[in-house]
């Protein structure tokens, strides 16, 4: 199955894990914006990180990774994933940008995770150093730190796809099977990302741990689901105020607001404009 995130257990060693696939979903997300490559897969491999954490949480809530460049051709990527795994993203990024490493597509970068979660009382925040040469590295060496946890992540994201695997090693791993999470991180390590991106989670675990007892869990559909939202943008332009707005009125007549984050363009015409400051009700329409 496409579009979603399956978690799974090795019930005889303790080391649970999660499949995310993203088909229909990432080439909606992609829609329309014509990302270079680079941009394409280190956004993928972010966005699959992203649904894998968020599927996972001990506190469920609205997590949002927010990954910014410095010296380097990404200046800012931002993932936003609901409790329920709807998905919004957006890149901003030099022109000409070429293949290169992670350190040299975002310079000295900082990744910001943020967690908005009923349980708690304030959202929480935290800064993760980039430590690592691969996206997968850096929350390797993050859940390691913050939360004690031993994890693999394999991560693989093309124009049409994205996909990740997880293993993590369990506080009582070592005492099931001493060398149960040796054989299983050396096992998941020979995955390929044309496996990632190509099999479902069933084909894709059999594959890799046929000789290993896998329970696979039911699938949570990851979805891309963000309407329009006309009103929300009319009321942003009436507080920036009239003087600016219609000031800032194309040569066409036109204003054009782009909503990177949900990839929604919203065009007001001077007579929207007109409409909109004498509190008329009516609204432009938006452009996909």
């Amino acid at each position: 199955m496409s579009d979603t995130a399956r978690r799974f257990l090795f019930d005889e060693l303790d080391i649970r894990g999660a499949v995310v696939r993203l088909d229909a979903v990432w080439r909606k997300l992609m829609s329309g914006r014509a990302y270079p490559a680079p941009v394409v897969g280190l956004l993928g491999q972010m966005t699959a990180t992203a649904v894998l954490l968020a599927d996972n949480l001990k506190h469920p809530g609205r997590l949002t990774l927010q990954l910014h460049g410095n010296g380097g051709p990404v200046s800012r990527l931002v993932i936003d994933c609901s409790e329920g795994l709807n998905l919004r993203c957006m890149a901003q990024y030099a022109e000409n940008i070429a293949a290169a490493p992670l350190a040299g597509l975002l310079g000295r970068g900082q990744l910001l995770l943020s967690l908005d979660a009923p349980a708690r009382r304030e959202p929480y925040q935290s800064v993760v150093p980039l430590e690592g040469e691969t996206v997968a590295e850096i929350f390797e060496h993050y859940l390691r730190r913050s939360e004690q946890v031993v994890s693999r992540f394999f991560l693989a994201a093309s124009p049409s796809g994205a996909a990740g695997l997880c293993v993590q090693k369990m506080p009582s791993t070592d005492r099931r099977d001493v060398d149960g999470w040796t054989r299983v991180e050396a096992l998941a390590a020979t995955v390929r990302a044309e496996e990632l991106l190509g099999l479902s989670a069933e084909e894709l675990l059999i594959r890799l741990f046929h000789e290993e007892a896998v329970r696979v869990f039911d699938g949570r559909a990851v979805t891309n689901d963000c309407p329009p939202e006309p009103d929300k943008v009319g009321h942003m332009l009436l507080a920036l105020g009239r003087e600016d707005v219609y000031a800032n009125i194309g040569e066409n007549g036109v204003i054009v607001v782009h909503d990177e984050l949900s990839n929604h363009e919203y065009r007001f015409a001077r007579q929207d404009i007109d409409r909109l400051f004498s509190r008329t009700p009516e609204t432009p329409k938006s452009v996909h």
